[in-house]
């Protein structure tokens, strides 16, 4: 018999069943040093996905277009949004990157948040590029490197790869 919880209100609940599961090791395969970088940067560009914490303590997760200069990941976010704000509060942030075919590989990365209101129309424009096409570019450029947007450099203190999950 599980023994019983209690939940946040008094109530006295079973315990959830361990999972049978748990003593059994993943198969995942370390990618070779580096590679993340490659897999960031793949063309066509895969959306990151962003996971921040709203200021209740929840968390929150949204795409975002990111781009490379050297080790710090860069992507652009409104001061207004939720993104945007929680970064201004907690610079800690986590992306991850995913390689939905098979067999599946991934890039997660959690670090740092350092914001700059400057040099929006640059990288609006070769953010833009990458996932719109270079005849694009300029017009993405025009449209978000405007106030309240804000470059985001995500400096790296923890970089996880893994490929050929399946195999």
């Amino acid at each position: 018999m599980r023994p019983a919880i209690r939940t946040s209100i008094g109530q006295a609940r079973s315990a959830p069943p361990r999972c049978r599961y748990a003593h059994v090791p993943m198969g995942y395969t370390d990618a070779p040093p580096g590679w993340w970088r490659e897999f960031i940067m793949a063309s066509p560009a895969r959306t990151a996905k962003l996971a921040v914490v709203r200021a209740d303590g929840s968390p929150h997760v949204a795409p975002v277009w990111a781009d490379l200069d050297g080790d710090q990941i860069v992507f652009m976010t409104s001061a207004d949004t939720i993104k945007g704000k929680a970064i201004l509060r907690d610079p800690r942030v986590s992306l991850c990157w995913d390689d939905e075919r098979p067999p599946f590989s991934f890039v997660t990365i959690a670090g740092i948040a350092a914001t700059s209101p400057g040099d929006l129309v640059r990288w609006a424009t070769r953010i833009g590029g990458r996932y719109m096409g270079a005849g694009r570019a300029e017009e993405f450029g025009r449209r978000n490197g405007v106030p309240p947007e804000l470059v985001v450099r995500v400096t790296p203190t923890r970089i996880v790869a893994k490929v050929g999950i399946a195999d």
